[in-house]
């Protein structure tokens, strides 16, 4: 069983940084992808940030300049530093695995921006 869990939302600052983590219980290097994806109230679920198994990462122009992604292969986790946050980057982010055996999500973390 594949499960993806997310951590290290909360409330921040305009401005402020926060850094998310995302642990699987396989290998990240089980997955060819894995990404953050984010859900707005009343908006689609869009993407944030992927990685490849190669390292070859991919942002959304929203976020170029202040997320980079990364993963652990030993620790099984994929983290987005995130920087100078806005309150248009208020939204549930979910981490999410792409293997060859279809798409596993987490089950999101909040991350709410406001002074």
């Amino acid at each position: 069983q594949v499960q993806l869990v997310e951590s290290g939302g909360g409330l921040v600052q305009p401005g402020g940084s926060l850094r998310l983590s995302c642990a699987s219980s396989r290998s990240s290097d089980y997955f060819y992808t894995m990404g953050w994806y984010r859900q707005a109230p009343g908006k689609q679920r869009d993407m944030v940030a992927t990685i490849t198994s190669r390292g070859i990462t991919t942002y959304a122009d929203s976020v170029k300049g202040r997320f980079t992604i990364s993963r652990d292969g030993a620790q099984n986790t994929v983290y987005p530093e995130v920087n100078s946050l806005n309150r248009g980057d208020t939204a549930v982010y979910y981490c999410k695995g792409l293997t060859a055996f279809g798409a596993y999500w987490g089950q999101g973390t909040q991350v709410t921006v406001s002074s």
